[in-house]
């Protein structure tokens, strides 16, 4: 149950719906006009926060770090569109009532709901004093002490607020990678020795050692004597050898990229009324 007491802590942290997955970042708390008591929640969601949903905080926790609702993402962002920068109107509020199927009775909260600002200086939080805040009551707008509008009731100074771009990343996808193995035939060429046989005649002298295989024969005939000549002749064959293993693997480059919009400012002028009398 979100209680007066987080209203100051609230704004800025990340809401979490149903299925625990996170639907954006709250805004502004919107109090009960009766009871003082934090009844809705503008939650920031779309890229960058662009876009502003109003959800009910009747079955919401706060842990100190997140808000927990009991609905999911798109239940939240396809919300009524309604203008956060205001109180909520009763045809606006009943509006929400009905799309998150919510009976205004069972809040036990009929009255409209009020904008309480918890960025401003004397936006009051940690107590159900509904004077701090502002709301319209049967149509009639009222303003009480502490507020930066101009009036009987107000302090001497008022506020200046302004939009500032917040930045963020969301991750898509950009491409595939894969990796595809196929076949080519190229040509190499590699040098093998070979070697051949070769005829080389040699003669020798009669000597005492050979005269008898000389004279062993008839002394004058005709002969041939046959050498086989052999020699290497090259061949090619192949075979497949494993020679390296390639894998796919991903790493994360940071770049600088710059994003730019639109944002809003307050301006304040001195408008002096003087009168001079003679």
């Amino acid at each position: 149950m979100i209680t007066s007491e987080d209203i100051g802590r609230i704004r800025g942290t990340d809401v979490y719906g149903a299925d625990d997955s996170k639907i954006g970042t709250a805004g502004q708390i919107y109090l009960d006009n009766a009871s003082g008591s934090p009844e809705w929640v503008s939650v920031k969601t779309g890229l960058f926060g662009t876009k502003e949903s109003f959800v009910p905080l009747t079955e919401a926790s706060f842990t100190g770090d997140r808000v927990q609702v009991p609905y999911d993402k798109d239940r939240v962002k396809n919300a009524p569109r309604i203008d956060a920068d205001g109180d909520l109107t009763p045809e606006e509020e009943q509006e929400l009532y009905r799309y998150y199927g919510i009976s205004a009775e069972s809040t036990g909260r009929p009255g409209t709901a009020g904008y309480t600002d918890t960025d401003s200086a004397y936006a009051r939080t940690g107590t159900t004093d509904t004077s701090e805040t502002y709301a319209r009551d049967t149509g009639t707008e009222t303003r009480t002490a502490g507020h930066d509008t101009s009036g009987p009731n107000t302090d001497d100074a008022m506020t200046r607020s302004e939009e500032r771009l917040v930045a963020g990343t969301q991750t898509e996808e950009r491409g595939k990678a894969r990796l595809r193995k196929y076949v080519v035939t190229e040509q190499e060429q590699v040098t093998v020795p070979v070697s051949r046989e070769e005829v080389r005649l040699e003669r020798e002298p009669i000597t005492e050692g050979n005269v008898d295989r000389a004279m062993d024969g008839p002394a004058i005939s005709e002969e041939e004597h046959e050498v086989t000549l052999r020699a290497e002749r090259p061949v090619v064959d192949t075979e497949a050898v494993p020679v390296e293993r390639v894998r796919l693997n991903k790493e994360t480059v940071t770049e600088q990229e710059t994003v730019g919009g639109e944002v809003r400012k307050e301006q304040i002028d001195l408008d002096e009324d003087t009168t001079h009398r003679r």
